[in-house]
């Protein structure tokens, strides 16, 4: 059997790592169309993992992210309620803390303190006054704690005032810089709703408010966040929606073993329409099931959020990420034309896109490789 043989033959999901070795370098230089019409149909990543197997991620990058791309977290810990949920939401943070320093990102944590008269209500409200409201780094937002809902107005249980969906909006108004919003909390739904805008990936551990038991969603979460097994693309790192999606699967798995009715399923939401998509509607990392009015799709913007970037991710300069950003979502958009564009014109203009992107990483690595030692 021929390896083109073989590579038709594979589904359009199989991670791009297992098909990088050997094939990238016959895109090259085999004219055969329908060969390459396979090939374009895999996941844009198949760029980086194709590179780092070809030495990219072998040759001195840079160990930390540029300092104007450098992500921010803010881990909000609420009010723990009885000590069986306290314990549960330190190892979260926990985790989320161990992630963070992996990622070299900034962190702030609101909500670990002994002081009892903390008002964390207002410790949250200054930490995002202080943070700049424009540029390319990310601001992640994380909650993990108890969520309410009495019918018209989701809350998240807080030492002091508790915070209202319509408050943290509020707050958010005056940002443009890149925002990932997570709350993990009962009843949290209505925070996507609110919250939802353009350049922002807002996820809920619920679909409504009216899930008010308590959720697992945070647990895995937050376990997703450094578990390689919920690398997708096998691209080395871990984006929002992978964690999204691993820890989705793992929280439905839960109540099928226990063999208790699902009370909670997360949704994300990143195109600004504020509806959100359960994980169900996803095929390997693309969504493929839309709402009955042809909404927008989610889950684009998430993949470029990843807390622990990759080598490779590391060696690219704030303009390059940019680049390659853009270049990722022109790909994505592509591939969503492609049952209403002739196959010919589909396949030239995303052939376009990806060579662009192969010429980004390209001149990347000629850029950061040095001599071999």
């Amino acid at each position: 059997m021929t390896r083109t043989t073989q590579a038709a033959q594979l589904s359009e999901n199989e991670p791009p790592a297992r098909i990088a070795d050997g094939i990238y370098t016959e895109l090259t230089f085999t004219p055969v169309i329908q060969f390459r019409r396979i090939w374009l149909s895999f996941l844009p990543r198949f760029v980086l993992p194709a590179l780092i197997l070809f030495g990219l991620a072998s040759n001195g990058l840079a160990s930390s992210r540029p300092i104007e791309t450098r992500t921010t977290v803010i881990l909000v810990i609420g009010a723990p309620g009885e000590a069986e949920f306290g314990s549960n939401f330190l190892h979260q943070a926990e985790l989320w803390e161990k992630a963070c320093a992996q990622g070299d990102a900034r962190r702030i944590t609101i909500g670990l303190d002994a002081n009892s008269s903390t008002n964390d209500y207002d410790l949250l409200r200054q930490a995002l006054a202080e943070q700049p409201k424009d540029g390319p780094a990310q601001l992640w937002l994380v909650l993990i704690g108890h969520g309410t809902f009495d019918g018209k107005q989701a809350r998240f249980n807080l030492r002091g005032p508790d915070l209202s969906a319509d408050e943290l909006a509020d707050w958010f108004k005056s940002f443009r810089r890149p925002l990932a919003i997570i709350n993990t909390a009962a009843s949290s739904a209505p925070f996507l709703t609110k919250l939802s805008a353009t350049n922002r990936v807002i996820i809920s551990a619920t679909r409504s408010g009216n899930e008010q038991n308590y959720t697992r969603f945070g647990s895995y979460f937050a376990n997703a966040l450094t578990d390689p097994q919920a690398d997708v693309d096998h691209d080395g790192q871990i984006s929002l929606l992978e964690a999204f999606l691993a820890a989705s699967r793992q929280s439905t798995e839960f109540y099928k073993l226990q063999g208790r009715l699902v009370t909670e399923h997360a949704l994300i939401d990143d195109n600004g329409d504020g509806r959100g998509t359960p994980a169900e509607w996803f095929k390997g990392l693309q969504a493929v099931k839309q709402a009955r009015d042809g909404a927008a799709l989610d889950g684009n913007f998430a993949q470029q959020f990843r807390l622990i970037p990759s080598a490779a991710e590391l060696a690219l300069t704030a303009e390059q990420l940019a680049q390659r950003d853009a270049l990722e979502r022109a790909v994505l958009l592509q591939r969503e034309k492609k049952a209403q564009m002739p196959e010919d014109e589909y396949y030239q203009e995303l052939e376009k896109l990806l060579l662009q992107l192969a010429g980004l990483y390209a001149s990347t690595a000629n850029t950061n490789s040095g001599p071999v030692r």
